[in-house]
Parts: structure tokens; C-alpha cells; sequence
């Protein structure tokens, strides 16, 4: 492609072009990756300044740079496209790099605090049962119809990004879920994106260390509802105070979904077990291997995208009556000595606070909670007293723990979180820094008919220490534990 071609949908200040016009061959923002004939777009990010490695690019040999100020020696042989914000037009070369990609698939987008991964995994899985190919880029893993492919962020980068649409439209896909990131937004990795519907789930404190103030983490989310196109749809959770600000500047189709109040998709709990419930949306009744308060809202929000692309309500409360939960996403072990574990992702004080109350609606003080907690390392460190205070207050019996300490010490990340404790709260408290000795205790003190929540890790298979990711399960710690 050439490069006029490539950047005809940006806004740019100056250009410079060498006397023959290359084919530009690759689109990257990493200089180490580059080949000879790549289109290099220098950003400045959190940790580097992309422009510091324009000469690297250029001996690499790539054909064009495009930065925010040209370097004090232009190379003869390379092209340079001058931008105000490299960060914003990355995401439309990209696009136009892969030819549209997300103009050949529908293309339904998740973002909020929690639940971004369940819905877009339990839509990805929900189509294919119904026999559509599709595409799925999530935490836990990315798929193209079927094939996985690794994730190493909530939401790749905007040339990963389109480069695994590109994948999914060669390959036939008709539909992509994905999962929307604050930091993605903030970053602009989804400009150039044309989405056919957006699902907001809720919104709670997290990345403080990032957005700094909930009102920027909010905003962030506001904007994928805001840049939606007229004929897209908007579905909003009116259940949290955000839903109906997030959509009131949209141009799309707004629908609502609420386990309380009167909306386009309302839900309700008939029965509940840890392995289940029995629930009614719509005034139809279906059972679904999923548990909790906040999974009802997932699935509402499930329901609603799904019938809002076209599906018939009961095909596809049918359909998700079969679907299994997302991998560490409220996932029931049972010990042979009769007590049960509950492995789960969250790593938030409002995540906690529903898994934990999950757990409590389903025991009704018929036995006890012992839970398993610990926070991640150089992250926002404001909210680890408040997860530890949320664990007290719904668990009989804590044990704080190691998460990914990261570069920080597992000790001080447990001081910080015991610090959110009164004296009284701590008597039922232990400090275990060895995650698998935590589980072990945990797992040692319960007796029959208790529950074990393990929260913080779910799905990840490794704890990171000082830059180095050792493997670590906690499935496999209990599954060791119970013999199963």
C-alpha cells in the first residue's frame, strides 16, 4: 500500500517524501519489530517516548515515520508524516492498513468495571453454538473461531488489534466481541473502529494509579458510548448510578438492562446454589450453570445484545442455559470432606464485596466463609484497605496474601491492606505472604459445609515477582489440596 493511501483519513501537519515512493509493507510501534518497508509511528507513552527510537526504525529500514516532530536529520531515503497526536492516528492507519476489518464483521464491544470478560466470552461462545464463526479478544485468551491466540492486555494495541480483526474477517467470522479497556480508551487503541453495539456493565473504583480520579476513569468510558455511530446500539446497567450518564450523549440506540427497575431487559432470581440458578428475564424462565447477583446482570446484558443482533428471546435463553462460567470467573471446587471453593478474578473492593455476597445468599449463615485475598503491586494502592475491609465484612475467617507483588514486597502490600482494619476486625484475620500456603490454611480450617473464596487471580496461571512470572494455579493448589 502506499503511503498516501495509508494516511488518507488522518489529519496530518507536514509530510516529507523521499524521490521514490515505497510500498509501506507493515504497520508497528515497537522500533524492535520493525522490517524493511514498515511504517513506523513513534508515541509517546506511559513509560517511553516512541521519538527516541526513530533512528533505530530508520536503520531498520523502515520506509516512513510518522511522529509529532521530525528528527534533527532526515534520512533521504524515508518518508516523514508530521501529526499533532501520534497516539490518535494510530489506530486509523491501522485500520486502513488491514482494509477495514471491523466493516466486514459486527463488531460488539464491552467495557466497565467488572464483567467485561464473562459477557464478551459468553457472547463469543453463545453465537458459535448457534453456529456463527466468531471472534473474541479478551483477558483471558483471543480466538479466532475457535483458534486461540494469546492475550496480554484487556485490549491489544491498535495494530494487534486490527491485525486479529483483519484475521477474523479473512477467516469468514460475522461476528467479534471484545472486551473495551479504560486504559485503551484513554490511549485511543479503538479509533478507526466501527462498532454495530456497546455494552456498559457497571463502574467502581480501580486504575486509580493510571486515571487518577474516578470523574477521568468515568470519562473514559463515556467516550466509546459518545463516539458510537447512529445506527449502533448502546446498552447501559441502570442497577449502577453510572448507566444512565454513560449513555446521555450518545447518538445510538439506548436499551437498559436492571435486576430492579423497569427496563428493556429485566432479570430476577427465582433460586439459588453455588453451581447455578434458576432465574427470570423477561417473564421467561431458564436455569444457567452461573451463580451471583452481579452474573444475573451479566446475562441480562448477554440477552440483550444478542436479541438486539437479531436472535429470538427463547433460542437464546436456551442456548446460554448451557454455557459454562468463564474460567476463573466464580468457579466451584467441592473437597471430598464436603466443603467447596470459589476461585474468582476479583480484585476490586466491589467485586469482592459481590462474590462475596453471592456466597453469603447461598449459605444463609449455614456455614462459614473463609476467604483468601491479597492485591497486586504497583497498582492503585488506595484501594487495598478497602478490599481487606469488604473481605472482613463478608467473610467469617481472612487470610491476606500475596497477589503479583510486581516489583514491590509482598510484606508491605499486606501492611497496606490491614491498615483499612480496626483492632476488632483483625482478630479474625491472618497474614500469610505464601499464597499456597494461604490456600492450604484456608482450606485446612474449613470443615463441612463451609466455603473457601479464593479472589484476586482467577483464570492467571502465574504470580509475577520482581519482572519474573513463575507459575502458579490456584485451580491446581486446590485441585492438589482436594485430590481431585
Amino acid at each position: 500500500m502506499k503511503l498516501r493511501e495509508l494516511i488518507k483519513d488522518i489529519q496530518y501537519t507536514q509530510i516529507v517524501l523521499p524521490k521514490e515512493e515505497s510500498e509501506i509493507n507493515g504497520v508497528k510501534i515497537d522500533s524492535r519489530d520493525i522490517v524493511a518497508g514498515d511504517i513506523f509511528i513513534a508515541i509517546r507513552g506511559t513509560q517511553t517516548d516512541g521519538h527516541t527510537f526513530i533512528d533505530t526504525a530508520e536503520k531498520m529500514g523502515a520506509a516512513a515515520i510518522v511522529c509529532e516532530s521530525l528528527p534533527q536529520h532526515l534520512n533521504p531515503a524515508t518518508a516523514y508524516v508530521r501529526v499533532p497526536d501520534t497516539q490518535s492516528v494510530a489506530g486509523k492507519i491501522a485500520t486502513t492498513f488491514y482494509g477495514c476489518p471491523s466493516e466486514k464483521l459486527k463488531l460488539i464491544g464491552v467495557t466497565g468495571t467488572n464483567g467485561k470478560t464473562t459477557i464478551a466470552t459468553l457472547l463469543y461462545e453463545l453465537f458459535r453454538a448457534m453456529g456463527h464463526k466468531c471472534g473474541l479478544l479478551s483477558t483471558v485468551c483471543n480466538y479466532i473461531d475457535g483458534t486461540p491466540y494469546p492475550s496480554t492486555h484487556t485490549t491489544p494495541d491498535a495494530i494487534s488489534l486490527n491485525r486479529l480483526l483483519g484475521q477474523m474477517a479473512d477467516e469468514g467470522c460475522e461476528y467479534a466481541f471484545m472486551e473495551v479497556s479504560s486504559h485503551a480508551l484513554a490511549q485511543e487503541r479503538i479509533s478507526g473502529l466501527n462498532f454495530t453495539g456497546a455494552i456498559f456493565t457497571n463502574l467502581t473504583r480501580d486504575h486509580m494509579d493510571f486515571h487518577q480520579t474516578m470523574d477521568n476513569y468515568l470519562k473514559a468510558k463515556k467516550s466509546f458510548f459518545d463516539n458510537l455511530p447512529r445506527d449502533a446500539f448502546a446498552i447501559t446497567n441502570l442497577d449502577d448510578k453510572n448507566g444512565p450518564v454513560i449513555v446521555q450523549n450518545t447518538r445510538a440506540d439506548i436499551k437498559k438492562y436492571s435486576t430492579r427497575t423497569l427496563s428493556d431487559y429485566k432479570g430476577r432470581i427465582v433460586e439459588t446454589h453455588l453451581d447455578g440458578m434458576l432465574l427470570e428475564f423477561n417473564g421467561r424462565e431458564f436455569a444457567t450453570l452461573l451463580t451471583g447477583r452481579f452474573n444475573v446482570s451479566n446475562l441480562l446484558a448477554i440477552f440483550g445484545a444478542a436479541t438486539e443482533l437479531g436472535k429470538e428471546p427463547e433460542e437464546v435463553l436456551r442456548v446460554l442455559s448451557t454455557l459454562k462460567p468463564v474460567s476463573g470467573r466464580f468457579e466451584a471446587l467441592h473437597s471430598p470432606e464436603g466443603f467447596s471453593a470459589i476461585v474468582d478474578y476479583a480484585h476490586t473492593p466491589d467485586a469482592i464485596k459481590n462474590v462475596l455476597g453471592t456466597v453469603n445468599d447461598v449459605l444463609h449463615g449455614r456455614g462459614n466463609i473463609i476467604t483468601v485475598i491479597g492485591a497486586g503491586g504497583n497498582r492503585d494502592k488506595g484501594k487495598r484497605p478497602l478490599m481487606a475491609q469488604e473481605a472482613v465484612k463478608g467473610s467469617n475467617k481472612v487470610i491476606i496474601t500475596s497477589d503479583n507483588p510486581r516489583f514491590e514486597e509482598p510484606q508491605e502490600i499486606i501492611n497496606d491492606m490491614l491498615a483499612g482494619l480496626t483492632p476488632e476486625q483483625k482478630k479474625n484475620v491472618l497474614s500469610i505472604a505464601d499464597r499456597k500456603e494461604a490456600i492450604k490454611t484456608a482450606c485446612a480450617l474449613a470443615q463441612k459445609g463451609d466455603v473457601v473464596v479464593v479472589a484476586g487471580k482467577g483464570h492467571e496461571n502465574y504470580q509475577e515477582i520482581k519482572g519474573v512470572k513463575h507459575h502458579f494455579d490456584d485451580k491446581e493448589v486446590i485441585r492438589e489440596i482436594f485430590n481431585i
